[in-house]
C-alpha cells in the first residue's frame, strides 16, 4: 500500500475492497443499462423530442453530474469520509430511474435524468479516490481495469436483461424501467455490507473546502486537463452511436443488442488495458484510446450506413470508452498527493464534464441540421488535437 494511508493493507484486503465496489458497480450497471439502452429510442420519440433535445438532455444531465463531483470529491477529502457519500449517491441513483416509467414528455425526462445523473455526481470521486486508495501504485491501473471489467459486465447483462423481458417475456418498456429497481437495491446492500473506508492521512491541517484546487491545478496535472478538455469538447456518448444504428435500419429490437456489444468490448479492454498502462506507461495507452475513438469518427465520416459499418463503430467505441475510463482513471492519482485525490478527481470530472455538455450539444445540432458527417468531422478535429497535445505530453516529460 502506499505510505500515504493510514492503515497498511495485505494485498487479499486491498483487492476485497476491489472486488466489492466492482459489484457495487456492476448490479448498479445491471439495472441503469436496463433502462439506458432503451432510453435514446425512448425519449427521442416522446413528443416534442429530437436528436437534438436528446443531445442537450445528455449533455446537461452529465455535465450537472460532473459539477457534482469536485464537490463530493472535495468535501470526502476534507472531512475523511468517502463511503457515507458513495452511499448516497448510489441510493439517489437507483430511486430516480424507475420513474422514467411515468415519464410522458421531455421535461419530465430531463429531470429524472438528471436527478440520476446528480446520484452518480455525488459518489464518482469519492469512490474513484476510495479504489486508488485501496491498492498501491503499481498495480493501480490493474485495479481500475478490475473495477471497470464488473462494471460494464452489468452493463452486458442489463441490455440483455431487457431485451429478454421485452421480447420473451412480452413487457412493455415501462415496465422495464419498474424492474431495474431490482438490481439497484442488490448494489445497495453490497456497499452497505462489503465495502471499508479506506482514507489517505492528512497533515492534520482543517482547510476550506475547495482549497484544495489551488493546490493541485498546476504543472503537469493543469496540462493533462487540459488535454483531457480538448478531447472531450468533440467526444460524443454512445447515444449517438445507437442513433447512427438505427437510422442505418437496425430494428428497435437490436439496439440494446448492440449496446451489449458496446460493453462486451469496453469489457474486454478494460483489464489489459490497465495492466498494458502498468508497464509501459499510462499516457501512452491514453493515446491508444484516442485512436480509438478518431477511427469511430473517421468511419462516421466517410462510410454509408448499413449493418457492417453499425456493428464495427460499436465495437470501436466500446474499445475507446474501455480504453479512456479505466487509463483515464487511473493516471489521476500519478500527479497529485493522496490528501487531494478526491478534489483531483473532481477536478478532473468537471472539466470533462463541462466539456461534455458542449460536445453533445454541438453534436447532435450538427447531426440533426447538416447531417452526421458535419457532426463526425468536428469530432474528428478535437480528437486529432488532443492526440498530438498528448503525445507532445509525453515527449515533454521524457
Amino acid at each position: 500500500m502506499s505510505d500515504d494511508v493510514k492503515e497498511r493493507e495485505t494485498p487479499g484486503s486491498s483487492l476485497r475492497n476491489i472486488f466489492a465496489l466492482g459489484f457495487v458497480s456492476f448490479f448498479t450497471d445491471v439495472s441503469t443499462e436496463m433502462v439506458l439502452s432503451l432510453l435514446p429510442v425512448f425519449i427521442v420519440n416522446l413528443p416534442g423530442s429530437g436528436s437534438a433535445a436528446l443531445g442537450v438532455i445528455e449533455g446537461i444531465a452529465e455535465s450537472i453530474s460532473h459539477c457534482m463531483r469536485i464537490v463530493s470529491g472535495a468535501f470526502s477529502d476534507r472531512f475523511r469520509k468517502r463511503k457515507i457519500l458513495i452511499f448516497l449517491g448510489y441510493a439517489i441513483s437507483n430511486i430516480a430511474k424507475p420513474f422514467f416509467a411515468v415519464t410522458t414528455n421531455v421535461f419530465e425526462a430531463l429531470a429524472i435524468r438528471v436527478t440520476d445523473r446528480v446520484g452518480k455526481g455525488i459518489r464518482t470521486s469519492p469512490r474513484d479516490a476510495l479504489l486508488s486508495e485501496s491498492i498501491d501504485e503499481e498495480r493501480r491501473g490493474m485495479a481500475f481495469g478490475l473495477h471497470r471489467t464488473l462494471d460494464q459486465m452489468g452493463a452486458i447483462l442489463g441490455p440483455l436483461i431487457a431485451s429478454l423481458l421485452i421480447y420473451v417475456m412480452g413487457l412493455t418498456v415501462r415496465s422495464v424501467f419498474w424492474l431495474s429497481l431490482i438490481p439497484g437495491s442488490i448494489a445497495l446492500l453490497i456497499l452497505i455490507l462489503f465495502v471499508k473506508e479506506r482514507t489517505a492521512a492528512t497533515t492534520g491541517r482543517k482547510t476550506r473546502l475547495l482549497y484544495g484546487i489551488r493546490k493541485i491545478l498546476k504543472g503537469d496535472l493543469l496540462l493533462l486537463l487540459l488535454i483531457m478538455g480538448i478531447f472531450s469538447l468533440g467526444a460524443f456518448n454512445y447515444s449517438f452511436v445507437l442513433l447512427n444504428a438505427s437510422e442505418a435500419g437496425f430494428g428497435q429490437y437490436m439496439i440494446p443488442i448492440l449496446y451489449a456489444l458496446i460493453n462486451l468490448a469496453h469489457t474486454l479492454i478494460a483489464i489489459p488495458s490497465g495492466i498494458l498502462s502498468d508497464r509501459i506507461g499510462r499516457e501512452k495507452v491514453l493515446v491508444m484510446g484516442y485512436g480509438a475513438f478518431l477511427a469511430v469518427t473517421i468511419i462516421l465520416f466517410l462510410s454509408p450506413r448499413n449493418y457492417f459499418v453499425a456493428l464495427l463503430m460499436a465495437i470501436l467505441f466500446g474499445a475507446y470508452d474501455g480504453i479512456a475510463n479505466t487509463v483515464g482513471r487511473a493516471l489521476i492519482p500519478r500527479y497529485v498527493s493522496g490528501e487531494w485525490r478526491g478534489t483531483a478527481y473532481g477536478l478532473y470530472y468537471l472539466i470533462v464534464g463541462m466539456c461534455f455538455l458542449i460536445a453533445n450539444t454541438v453534436f447532435g445540432g450538427l447531426w440533426q441540421f447538416y447531417g452526421p458527417s458535419a457532426a463526425a468531422l468536428y469530432s474528428m478535429t478535437l480528437a486529432l488535437i488532443s492526440i498530438i497535445g498528448m503525445i507532445l505530453f509525453i515527449m515533454r516529460k521524457s
